[in-house]
């Protein structure tokens, strides 16, 4: 199999070949569509981003099949390390470029990517996001994260680096830019905050109307800060995120808005990059585990099924294995997995981590099929974890909203258990940027937490009444 480096397609006529497919009953739909749930409620995949074999492509070769965030036929077994490594050399090309969608830490995998015109990208060159590392066994100040957490060689991908401050400009700019390829004329989600701020951007550059629906009383002031000067036009909602999503799929579903929360499968395809970004930063040395915050689950189904296919094609050797971890009163997920996967009950949400305080994820069965494909692992950390892991990356200069700190708490958590052992290699997937929740800033330095620096402050206090009785 040859691969190509792959330029940007012909519009809406590219789309037109890719399906939408329910996982559950194999219903197919046009993926130029704005309905993104099947009849039998179960939210749509992108045909060619499914993992393993789609329903309505069972009766064909296997080697022609869909796989997870493929963008091209699977390679046989003989062909994995050539062409891994072809993609490998085109996405290392990318790496200098300064202008167009080639800049952009997401388009620079265009090969797995849904293929769209250059002239409709919505880009801000978002992506491109660092790699820290914290390790135990690193040199300098930082390496207290890993010492804390019990881990040598431990890195956090900070998402919140992103142009809006989270992760969600990844999956933002490839929905906005199906939204231009298909003409919609609106767009909206529902949102706990991220989501709305970078809707809000995007649609601003795209020159869409947005509308956000909001959780009243809910959402951090940075991030609905960001959604009204973005000029997003806002909906206040009684009740929560779910509440607030259930009443944004209605509407959008009656009026032909193009809905942008991540059960819009394109979302999910631009989140798959933070996985194909961290792989490429460790140079294609995958990690042993892939730790993450989880709420409404997109990112737990995105960067799980992004591993998987960077394993399938030859990208890696092999898919690291996959840790999502909720928070305590918010985790449907957590308790349907410590049950077994038995069944699934959504929960009325309450922690301070804003960002994932959701209690009826919509990606529920996509990310069980990924924590089963990868071995993975759930779990649930309390609110005064998170907040303690919060001050560790706070205090190193780093900085993270709430939810972000769910990642290394739940590292901390797991090496104890010993789940995850010392040696082995972590990445830790920071979600958010510190500013995006100020009303949970960590508070100042307390006397006795910083020695040399108490005695520093009490040194330069006497030199200013030295100075100011002269």
């Amino acid at each position: 199999m040859r691969i190509e480096s792959r330029e940007m397609g012909n519009g809406a006529a590219s789309l037109a070949a890719l399906r939408f497919v329910c996982a559950s009953c194999g219903a197919s739909a046009p993926a130029t569509g704005t309905r993104f749930r099947c009849a039998c409620g179960t939210p749509f995949d992108l045909e060619d981003l499914t993992p393993g074999p789609s329903p309505a492509r069972s009766g064909e070769d296997s080697q022609h099949r869909a796989g997870p965030a493929s963008g091209f036929p699977l390679p046989r077994i003989e062909e994995q390390v050539r062409v891994g490594a072809t993609l490998q050399a085109h996405f290392h090309k990318r790496l200098g470029v300064a202008l167009g969608s080639a800049a952009s830490g997401v388009w620079r995998y265009r090969e797995l990517l849904p293929p769209l015109a250059e002239t409709f990208i919505v880009s801000r060159q978002e992506g491109n996001t660092p790699l820290y590392p914290v390790g135990a066994g690193e040199p300098g100040a930082w390496r207290a994260i890993g010492a804390y957490v019990g881990v040598e060689r431990l890195y956090l991908k900070h998402e919140g680096e992103n142009p809006t401050g989270s992760f969600k400009d990844r999956g933002m700019t490839v929905a906005t830019s199906v939204a231009r390829t298909i003409d919609a004329q609106a767009v909206a989600c529902a949102s706990t905050g991220n989501t709305a701020a970078s809707l809000a951007a995007y649609a601003a550059q795209a020159g869409l109307p947005a509308l956000v629906f909001l959780p009243a009383g809910k959402v951090a002031g940075g991030k609905l800060a960001q959604s009204i000067a973005y000029g997003a036009r806002l909906v206040s909602v009684s009740g929560d995120f779910d509440d607030a999503m259930r009443q944004v799929e209605a509407v959008a579903d009656q009026l032909g808005i193009y809905l942008l929360n991540s059960i819009n499968p394109y979302r999910l395809a631009g989140q798959r990059t933070i996985a194909y970004e961290l792989l490429q930063q460790l140079g294609w040395q995958a990690p042993d585990w892939v730790v993450l915050p989880a709420g409404n689950l997109g990112n737990t189904s995105a960067i799980g099924a992004a591993l998987l296919h960077a394993a399938e094609i030859g990208l890696i050797a092999q898919a690291p294995r996959l840790a999502s971890i909720q928070a305590t009163n918010a985790d449907p997920f957590y308790q349907s997995y410590a049950a077994g996967w038995q069944s699934f009950s959504p929960v009325r949400a309450h922690t301070r981590a804003s960002a994932i305080n959701i209690g009826a994820p919509v990606s529920y069965a996509r990310a069980r099929a990924v924590i089963e494909a990868t071995n993975g692992v759930v779990a649930e950390v309390s609110d005064d974890e998170i907040f303690a892991a919060k001050a560790r990356i706070d205090r190193a200069g780093i900085g993270c909203e709430p939810a972000s700190a769910a990642a290394l708490a739940g590292v901390r958590q797991l090496t104890s258990a010993g789940i995850i052992a010392p040696g082995e290699s972590v990445v830790a997937i920071l979600t958010g940027h510190l500013l995006k929740d100020t009303e949970q800033i960590t508070p100042e330095v307390s006397p006795g937490e910083n020695q040399q620096g108490d005695d520093l402050l009490r040194a330069i206090e006497a030199t200013l009444r030295k100075l100011d009785d002269k």
